[in-house]
């Protein structure tokens, strides 16, 4: 099983914190559509025939597109490859796109999960964030798509920001949980280089975010998720049993996936690939046939430690025989590397394979880097 991932490469303002590859100006949206449908067609047999399990729209703000829009792109998909009829397929969307008419017209596409951008219910906060919608509208927004009949859906929350206090934090929580919504993906805020948020804290606008104030608020998080019955099913992802998101658990077990659009990332096994992130050479470039990509062949070093860093990071753990699948030994080099962790109980092993403990999410990229082979 595969998945195919659509990044749709526009928003209608930029976040303060966002560095995802996107354009405020749907001035070309059209020419970017006919790019799109014409790489699906250039990469079809990327995949090597493989079942197509899901089909997810990022970006960018997916739920800017049409339905219509959003059903052609789909239907090109499923005219090239064989999908599978239990497919899962998400839209990212943000709260302000999902009025009624949208949601209605959405119902009659093949799109069955959605990916709301809420990250906080304070109004106070998402123009802090420079968001589009406010509070109010994020929990219409569900409502709304509950109502319609969808029920799977994921919220996006966002803790570790400067004025986000715990009584904050633990209020939007509660406000995801009175939504019955099956999925919550939560990430701490960090500082990405090229940020309205970085230019903020060099100018010394805003002060620099605190790594304690984002600790102590996952921990927050992890509590409660754990209280009301979800499953931490990755580091930063929690679902009611049943409700992992398929596509971006594929991505962790190491499944392939091809990427159509600008900066879209692409691996099948062997070989990884990523797009140009320029919306204007990415079309004239699709436009002469030519896919605008870069690409690498992993090395067994590049397999060992991307399988580190992402087994590690999820439910399902690192499994020792699996790494030695990869290359012969490394098992016992690992576990020789992971002995200081171990005694500090931030990771534990369970017959054959090694997991993190709540403890050790905390420190979950440095214990992977300092695994690496």
């Amino acid at each position: 099983m595969a998945g195919i991932y659509i990044h749709i490469p526009f928003c209608k303002q930029a976040c303060h914190y966002c560095d995802f590859h996107f354009s405020t100006s749907l001035k070309y949206k059209d020419e970017m559509l006919q790019a799109l449908l014409q790489e699906i067609k250039l990469q079809k047999s990327y995949l090597d025939n493989e079942t197509i399990q899901t089909i997810y729209f990022g970006g960018g703000t997916p739920s800017v597109l049409e339905g219509d829009e959003i059903s052609g792109i789909i239907d090109a998909i499923t005219d090239l490859h064989t999908v599978s009829s239990t497919a899962e397929i998400t839209l990212e969307a943000n709260p302000d796109d999902l009025k009624a008419d949208k949601i209605k017209a959405l119902r009659q596409t093949p799109v069955n999960r959605f990916s709301i951008g809420i990250q906080s219910f304070y109004d106070e906060d998402l123009i802090w964030m420079n968001r589009v919608h406010r509070g109010q509208e994020a929990e219409a927004s569900v409502k709304r798509a509950q109502d319609a009949g969808f029920e799977n859906i994921t919220a996006d929350l966002i803790y570790g920001y400067p004025m986000l206090s715990d009584t904050k934090w633990k209020y939007n929580l509660d406000k995801i949980f009175d939504l019955d919504i099956p999925h919550i993906s939560s990430y701490s805020m960090t500082v990405e280089p090229q940020t309205a948020l970085a230019s903020f804290i060099r100018k010394k606008k805003q002060a620099p975010l605190n790594e304690q104030q984002s600790a102590e608020q996952f921990i927050v998080l992890m509590d409660a998720m754990q209280a009301r019955g979800f499953e931490h099913y990755e580091i930063s992802n929690f679902c009611k049993p049943g409700h992992y998101s398929q596509h971006n658990s594929n991505y962790w077990k190491g499944a392939k996936y091809l990427g159509i659009g600008p900066s879209a990332h692409s691996y099948n096994g062997d070989t990884r690939a990523w797009n140009i992130a320029n919306n204007a050479k990415y079309i004239q470039s699709i436009e002469k046939n030519n896919i605008p990509a870069e690409a690498e062949v992993l090395t067994e070093e590049n397999r060992l430690n991307e399988y580190i860093m992402t087994s590690l990071r999820t439910i399902w753990g690192l499994d020792l025989d699996h790494l030695n699948q990869i290359a012969k030994g490394t098992a016992d080099q690992l576990l020789k590397e992971a002995a200081d962790f171990f005694d500090r109980e931030w990771i534990i092993r369970k017959e054959n394979t090694i997991y993190l403990t709540n403890r050790g999410k905390l420190y979950a990229d440095h214990i992977a880097a300092e695994l690496f082979f």
